[in-house]
């Protein structure tokens, strides 16, 4: 796929300094692209590179003054990171949206429905009552249930797996191996000290605009649903248990665990390897760093915390602090003692 500065520019609002018929057919590294290929620069550690870069095309900063002059030619945008990511997101798209049709050997219920163009891979199956919407695409080995719902222009990668009554929005996006639906850890001890299952009857909901990363699991609920807001976006290996909610716009880093029935606000970030306890909430607009166990509900929207257990997060860089200087505090406090000492001992003299 080839294609011209003038026709990125407008893509991405850009003003092209250089030749606007200037050709790229894939995408590079500033620091290492080749002619044909398209760069960016949005961090300024990297701006030598843009001089002596072989890209035919880079986009850079509105904002930047060069130095030199530059060979390629250059699209100028408000934000080139952001520009540079929607590019990738109209080639994606692109590239998926070429894939039609269904592939033999697969199984598709005769009950189930599907819109207009839409993609099964081989060893795909889909079961009885299912909805497809228009434009999805479902890669190899992917197995979908009874009675899910897929909206519009969703994409699940291979192997992904969705059980039974998953209801998934437009636009979302599952990588490969992910697990949606499976049953909730719900174990009633009972008196002689084995766990009798409780049944997981409830599902789990995935609004519009999410993407979930490779490897995650999302539990179905105990009873009524699981929720994944619009717009939240979840990295690989993450545990979401049964009958939580996340919500819009949230990110969760890689390996971090959600106890079941917690409640997380909007616009929430949380770091890789966090682990937050079951039965509580956390506010709008928090921030956990990664690695912290939030063992309470955060009540007060933005409040950035740190630690096992999590405390604020200022109070937390202080303690280090202090924990950093505890040998040099300790070898203070006795010179302080040695002089009492010598003090009390001439006085007891006089």
């Amino acid at each position: 796929m080839t294609f011209t500065a003038d026709q990125i520019a407008v893509l991405i609002n850009g003003k092209i300094e250089g030749s606007p018929v200037s050709t790229v057919t894939s995408f590079g590294r500033i620091e290492e692209a080749q002619n044909g290929q398209l760069a960016f620069l949005a961090n300024p550690k990297y701006e030598d590179y843009l001089y002596i870069t072989k890209a035919s095309v880079i986009i850079i900063s509105d904002k930047l003054e060069l130095k030199q002059p530059v060979d390629g030619t250059l699209i100028r945008v408000a934000d080139p990171y952001s520009a540079f990511a929607s590019l990738l997101h109209y080639y994606q798209q692109y590239r998926t949206q070429q894939l039609k049709g269904v592939q033999d050997p697969s199984y598709i219920s005769a009950s189930a429905t599907k819109g207009d163009n839409v993609y099964v891979g081989a060893f795909a199956y889909v079961g009885d009552e299912t909805s497809i919407g228009n434009n999805v695409k479902i890669f190899p080995n992917v197995f979908i249930g009874n009675n899910v719902k897929i909206g519009d222009n969703s994409i699940l990668y291979p192997g992904v797996k969705v059980y039974h009554d998953t209801v998934i929005g437009k636009n979302v996006t599952i990588h490969a191996g992910t697990v949606i639906g499976g049953d909730g850890f719900g174990f009633a001890p009972q008196a002689d000290g084995s766990f009798k299952k409780v049944p997981q009857i409830g599902n789990v909901v995935i609004e519009d605009n999410v993407e979930i990363g490779s490897n995650a699991t999302i539990d179905r609920a105990t009873i009524g649903s699981t929720i994944i807001r619009a717009g939240a976006k979840l990295d690989n290996l993450i545990q979401i248990a049964h009958n939580v909610e996340v919500g819009n716009n949230t990110v969760i880093a890689a390996q971090a665990g959600v106890s079941g029935s917690t409640k997380i606000g909007s616009n929430v970030m949380i770091g890789g390897q966090a682990g937050v306890v079951g039965h509580i909430q956390i506010a709008d607009g928090s921030k956990i760093n990664a690695q912290s166990g939030v063992s309470k509900s955060i009540k007060t929207p933005k409040t950035a915390v740190t630690g096992s257990p999590a405390y604020d997060y200022t109070s937390a860089l202080r303690s280090q602090a202090l924990t950093r200087n505890l040998p040099e505090l300790e070898k203070r406090i006795t010179e302080l003692e040695n002089q009492i000492r010598i003090l009390l001992e001439e006085r007891a003299q006089v």
